[in-house]
């Protein structure tokens, strides 16, 4: 009998936060002002748990540009 562990299927995505390995279910779009230009998008995945802490953490920051389903998103094309 197999358990199903959180983000034990090696293509799913598992959550950014620092020691998560549930599955992610959330993507968190984000840029740094500073460094990137106004239409690049760096990501962050959350699993429901994360979700909120790690907008926050973006948000606080100014950061945070848009929080999407996983199953919703679509990464921006490529240069």
């Amino acid at each position: 009998m197999m358990l199903n562990v959180p983000g034990s299927e090696p293509s799913s995505p598992i959550c950014s936060a620092k020691g998560c390995r549930a599955d992610a279910v959330w993507v968190l779009a984000w840029n740094n002002p500073s460094l990137h230009t106004p239409e690049r998008r760096k990501t962050w995945l959350a699993c429901e748990e994360h979700r909120e802490h790690l907008s926050g953490f973006l948000g606080v920051r100014g950061f945070l540009k848009d929080v999407v389903p996983l199953s919703e998103w679509e990464a921006p094309d490529a240069p």
